[in-house]
């Protein structure tokens, strides 16, 4: 696996949009109504993914008319959007997925199923992250570094299971701590510097910093 940057546009709220996308992108795929996003972001899509029952049709001629490829599924099928652009990314052997968008409180059962699939196992190859406004949420498998500032809120949240942490530049540091699922114990705990560091030694946790400290 290569460790090239793909930028996934998944819809969502507008309002909950990074307030910059990083600057090394190889790959932008767009999961259906993402690709209303952009323009707005500055992205030029490479790939879109998607039943296209959302999207704008002049947004999707639009990014045709630009040389994106167009990977159409049929409505009636058995993965989100997302789930096809997480794939799409894995068969193209990126290494790091930024994945913007897929926060619509208006379908809270897709914003649950996004955190979901984006900490899949058969993802394990990939290093996700999901940028929603000012926070940044990383799916923990290994070693995991975060740069912020003092007081800023990271939360440890196991998934799939129990989850093996150890940390250093937090307020509670664990080590080689065993945090139930379906506990709260690793949310909201506080950098103490401007850099902190994770180690998820046996499961998979997500990681959630919040830059700002609200």
């Amino acid at each position: 696996m290569d460790y090239r940057t793909c930028l996934i546009l998944a819809g969502g709220d507008p309002a909950l949009l990074p307030d910059r996308l990083p600057d090394d992108i190889d790959l932008v795929i767009a999961a259906d109504s993402g690709a209303n996003l952009a323009d707005g972001l500055e992205a030029t899509i490479d790939l879109m993914v998607g039943d296209f029952d959302s999207a704008r049709p002049e947004v999707v001629e639009l990014a045709r008319s630009r040389g994106a490829v167009v990977e159409r599924h049929p409505t009636d099928k058995d993965a989100t959007d997302l789930e096809l652009a997480l794939e799409a990314a894995l068969s193209r052997r990126m290494g790091r997925v930024i994945v913007v968008g897929g926060t619509s409180l208006d379908r809270i059962d897709h914003l649950l199923a996004n955190a979901s699939v984006m900490a899949a196992p058969r993802f394990a190859d990939l290093a996700v992250e999901w940028w929603v406004a000012a926070s940044r949420v990383i799916v923990g498998r290994r070693d995991v570094t975060i740069e912020g500032a003092p007081g800023d809120p990271v939360s440890i949240i196991p998934v799939g299971g129990d989850a093996e942490v150890t940390t250093s530049g937090l307020r509670w540091p664990l080590v080689r701590e065993r945090l139930a699922q379906g506990t709260t114990r690793g949310v909201s705990n506080e950098m103490l510097t401007g850099l902190a560091t994770l180690t998820v030694s046996a499961g998979t946790a997500l990681i959630v910093h919040t830059r700002g400290n609200p």
